[in-house]
């Protein structure tokens, strides 16, 4: 993929020094997910940004990774293929390994520090060495929640109080090295696999569990095929709404206004209603006869950090980003 970048990276450049204002009868965004069309991101993008740039562009959304494969959208704005994704830190740490220091366990604290640190200066080289290198404009971040571990086990047949207990256990998690290694630091044996596979994997044991926040267990149905979360609250998860430079440049200033308070404000009707999903869920997922408990947080804060300390993942963060990200928490 990194080969893949580096061929197509003078394109996007090129595409970008090339752009000339468009007619809004010419726009069309095309926005690829693997999420689905009820995911709150999707929901947020389809009812907030979608009319607020309706004067001057077609919002065009495609779910459940049915136009882009997941993992391949960034590649894809960048040879000018497409126009939007929804993407995260460690896909964007393939590209640029420093950004795995928002994919790491325990940094964010909640939706608040997720939002105070994407607006924050420390940010801005991030953000514009992706634009540079990439042809990807960052508008927003975007709240997914935190994610726990759920398992296919009952808790009889196996209580998660630290890393420990998690050992043996075949954790789906995304296929990036950021992903992977999160996986390794939470005590399990990570498995990669596409999100729209999950399900089947739970439902035959090809997995024995996956780690997401509870409204997207509650979305994809992955509470039918499982047993238990543990509420390891291991990663206040993000995404990144992404946007072509080169469509971005294309358009007028007035419209590039207008497209960065959409995705701002779809970013924040996400996040309220994110929050207000995740207060709601533990309820009903018991009433589905899963059995939710939290196990001991400051062994898994501990272990996690410790498994970072020392890493080449760390040896890829800007000195002193860290303890200003932390400074920017309570």
């Amino acid at each position: 993929m990194i080969m893949n970048f580096i061929r197509r990276a003078p394109i996007a450049v090129m595409a970008t020094a090339l752009a000339v204002p468009v007619y809004a009868a010419d726009i069309t965004l095309r926005m690829s997910t693997p999420a689905s069309e009820t995911d709150q991101r999707s929901v947020a993008l389809a009812e907030v940004f979608a009319p607020a740039v309706a004067e001057f562009a077609t919002y065009e959304p495609h779910y459940n990774g049915s136009l882009i494969a997941q993992g391949s959208e960034l590649e894809t704005i960048a040879s000018g293929d497409l126009e939007m994704s929804i993407t995260s830190a460690q896909e964007l740490a393939q590209f640029f390994p420093e950004f795995s220091i928002f994919a790491t366990g325990y940094v964010h604290q909640d939706a608040a520090h997720q939002v105070a640190v994407f607006n924050d200066p420390l940010m801005e080289p991030f953000r514009q060495k992706v634009e540079d290198e990439l042809g990807v404009k960052l508008l927003a971040v975007m709240y997914l929640g935190q994610r726990h571990v759920n398992l296919r086990q009952t808790k009889d047949e196996l209580t998660v109080t630290s890393p420990a207990d998690l050992a043996g256990v075949n954790l789906r998690m995304p296929g990036t090295d950021a992903w992977q290694f999160l996986g390794k630091a939470l005590g399990a044996n990570p498995t990669p696999m596409a999100f729209t596979e999950v399900y089947t994997a739970l439902q035959t044991g090809s997995v024995d569990g996956q780690d997401n926040p509870l409204p997207t267990v509650v979305d994809a149905k992955f509470y039918e095929v499982t047993k238990q979360i543990a509420l390891t609250s291991h990663l206040v998860d993000l995404n990144y709404v992404a946007f072509s430079k080169a469509v971005w440049d294309g358009l007028t200033a007035d419209q590039q206004a207008t497209v960065q308070a959409a995705a701002e404000a779809a970013a924040e009707s996400g996040r309220q209603k994110q929050l207000e999903k995740e207060a709601n869920l533990v309820s009903f997922l018991q009433e589905q006869g899963l059995e939710v408990y939290e196990p001991d947080l400051k062994a898994f804060r501990d272990h996690v950090q410790a498994q970072y300390a020392g890493s080449d993942l760390a040896a890829s963060w800007p000195d002193g980003v860290l303890d200003k990200i932390n400074a920017l928490g309570n």
